[in-house]
């Protein structure tokens, strides 16, 4: 038993510790993302150096418990009056995406033949809001974390391509600021990316695009729950089944909730949601540890196009939506 307990409480440490250098680094350069900056690190470490055969469970336990906890930290940030600051075409538009992407990741994961849950994490953080919504997907339908590692890789490396090519693109059709805010808003993956794209164009593309960032956020709850019915619908269970959830998902839809009817100190909701951004970036280090580079290319070269056709639909789909009922 106190071998047992060693052995966890080494590979937690070592996780902490190297997550703790990647915030000190993101903490003297801000560009850098720390999510992505973990999940980076803990690959190189984890392939370069052979880890002690004693660090793997403590390794393996942070990455899952800390990828649950980060869940309900996160959940203070979700705020479903978002949804009611837009126009009503604008939000009717930015559901029926989000909704019919989820359907088509489903299926053309299925019919691409994407590797294990690689293409639903994938799908789902590009429909909805990148690395949070894969952090919320994970638990419940990756039994291998690697996979986790390469849906996070493949979605933050689509969402900073698109933050740097569509405001030049945007630009150079001449869309309306309204136009604009949507395709930007509607499809980058992170709120950072939809900042930093939005921004760059003018503040007022990056005002109204920001807040239909967030509308897209709010919909990650209901997202779950339609996701949790789309990948079981078929293994012929009773329709309650797919409102078990896990505690954590529970724990993440009543605080969403709560924050939405409530008035919370702006402090008390910008800390919490930073500390689940730190418990976020321990899980995707220890995450990083146990990605090997071979799985990284196999999986990731499928995850790699995946990734883009579903970011290319979505970009679509916005399009035609703007062109008929916007426009």
């Amino acid at each position: 038993m106190e071998n047992t307990k060693n052995s966890l409480l080494s590979g937690i440490l070592f996780s902490v510790f190297l997550a703790a250098v990647v915030l000190l680094l993101v903490h003297l350069f801000s560009a850098l993302n720390a999510i992505v900056l973990g999940l980076l690190l803990g690959i190189l470490v984890g392939n370069i150096f052979t880890m002690p055969t004693h660090f793997q469970p403590g390794i393996g336990f942070i990455g899952n418990k800390m990828l649950e906890l980060s869940i309900i930290f996160l959940a203070f940030g979700i705020n479903y009056t978002h949804m009611g600051k837009l126009g009503w075409e604008s939000f009717l538009l930015i559901g029926s995406v989000v909704f019919i992407l989820l359907i088509l990741t489903v299926y053309l994961a299925k019919k691409l033949n994407c590797p294990s849950s690689v293409g639903w994490l994938v799908g789902f953080g590009t429909t909805i809001c990148g690395s949070s919504a894969i952090a919320a997907l994970a638990p419940s339908v990756s039994k291998n974390k690697e996979d986790v590692g390469v849906a996070v890789a493949v979605v933050n490396f689509y969402g900073t391509l698109g933050m740097l090519i569509m405001p030049l693109l945007l630009a150079a059709f001449s869309f309306s600021t309204l136009e604009s805010s949507l395709l930007l808003g509607g499809s980058l993956h992170s709120v950072g990316n939809v900042a930093g794209a939005g921004y760059a164009m003018s503040s007022e593309i990056g005002e109204q695009a920001l807040t239909i960032k967030l509308a897209r956020v709010a919909l990650l709850s209901p997202g779950l729950i339609f996701f949790s019915y789309l990948t079981q619908k078929n293994t012929g269970k009773h329709w309650k089944h797919y409102f078990q959830l896990p505690w954590y998902l529970w724990g993440f839809l009543f605080i969403t909730v709560v924050v939405s009817l409530t008035a919370m100190p702006t402090g008390f909701i910008t800390a919490t949601s930073e500390i689940g951004k730190v418990i976020l970036t321990i899980a995707m280090t220890a995450i990083g540890l146990k990605v090997s580079f071979r799985s990284l290319i196999q999986s990731g070269k499928r995850g790699m196009v995946f990734g883009l056709l579903i970011f290319v639909i979505q970009i679509v789909l916005l399009g035609l939506g703007i062109w008929f009922f916007v426009s």
